[in-house]
């Protein structure tokens, strides 16, 4: 068996994944590949998969770029099983702004732990400087402090033996932003445990997050299922422009369609060369799947 999946197919339990999108921009060619690879893999281990859809971040939020991600799933041919049917499901009945309570649980608790966070403001509008405050201050946003030699490692299904110098990577990351809102490190890992994640695929520039969320939610008992030893994660490579820069929302226009402007070979084709499948393999997403399910 291929390495790059050895150790999600030797899983003793069932596998559940999630598609987790953020409808701050229209879906391009890696989110969809990682949606592919996501359901492919999920599927071959006869596993269950949630949509789970990340929308804290409320002011980068359109309604467009909410449907873009429906419409892409639709596009793909790929289906899920548990999560919402549209974005009115959605917005009604799966909002993260629902589990805002759970969020803040976590929150509270890491704030109880003796130096582990702190609390700061800018210095200034427009400046990187930060000034401490106290936890409770109006518009501070907290910071989990990290020691300076600590490693995260983790047996990675992509990219194998895996170890990140989190103060390097991701020193002093945010949890809890400004508006006092938590941020994407406690939020993702919160919604995995309710979900009962325990595959995980990822883009490579993610492997710094999925530090950040192993060594924090080691630091809770409540959170401390969150760990490479229940949780499988694959961390594949990432799609490059023409340029050489990794694909991201950011380099689209408001009224960009993103993915849904390409043909849907174009994925399928790329997610084959990801896997090192043959060339005829990305014709459609059948010939992928059987293509797939006939070598892993």
């Amino acid at each position: 068996m291929n390495p790059f999946f050895a150790s999600i197919e030797t899983h003793q339990l069932p596998t559940v994944a999630r598609l987790a999108p953020t409808p701050s921009g229209c879906l391009h060619l890696g989110n969809a590949v990682n949606f592919v690879l996501t359901w492919l893999l999920t599927r071959r281990a006869g596993g269950t998969l949630h949509l789970r859809i990340d929308d804290l971040d409320r002011a980068r939020l359109r309604r467009p770029y909410l449907d873009n991600i429906f419409w892409v799933i639709d596009w793909l041919g790929i289906d899920y099983d548990q999560g919402p049917r549209g974005p009115d499901d959605f917005l009604r009945h799966h909002s993260q702004l629902l589990h805002l309570p759970e969020y803040n649980a976590v929150l509270r608790r890491l704030a109880q732990r003796p130096g582990l966070v702190q609390a700061s403001h800018r210095s200034r509008a427009g400046s990187s400087q930060e000034t401490a405050a106290a936890l409770d201050a109006p518009g501070a946003a907290w910071r989990a402090r990290v020691p300076p030699q600590v490693l995260v490692g983790w047996h990675d299904a992509g990219q194998g033996p895996t170890q990140v110098p989190l103060a390097q990577a991701m020193p002093d990351f945010i949890i809890r932003k400004k508006d006092g809102v938590a941020a994407y490190q406690v939020a993702s890992v919160v919604d995995d445990l309710r979900l009962g994640t325990n595959l995980i695929v990822r883009g490579l520039d993610l492997q710094a997050s999925t530090a950040a969320q192993l060594w924090l939610a080691a630091q809770l008992s409540e959170t401390a299922a969150f760990n490479a030893t229940r949780i499988r994660f694959c961390h594949h490579s990432l799609l490059m422009d023409a340029t050489g820069q990794k694909l991201s929302k950011s380099q689209q226009g408001a009224l960009a369609t993103g993915v849904l402007g390409q043909e849907r070979s174009t994925v399928f084709t790329a997610v084959a060369q990801l896997l090192k499948l043959p060339a005829e393999a990305g014709e459609s997403l059948a010939t992928l799947r059987a293509a797939f399910e006939t070598i892993f």
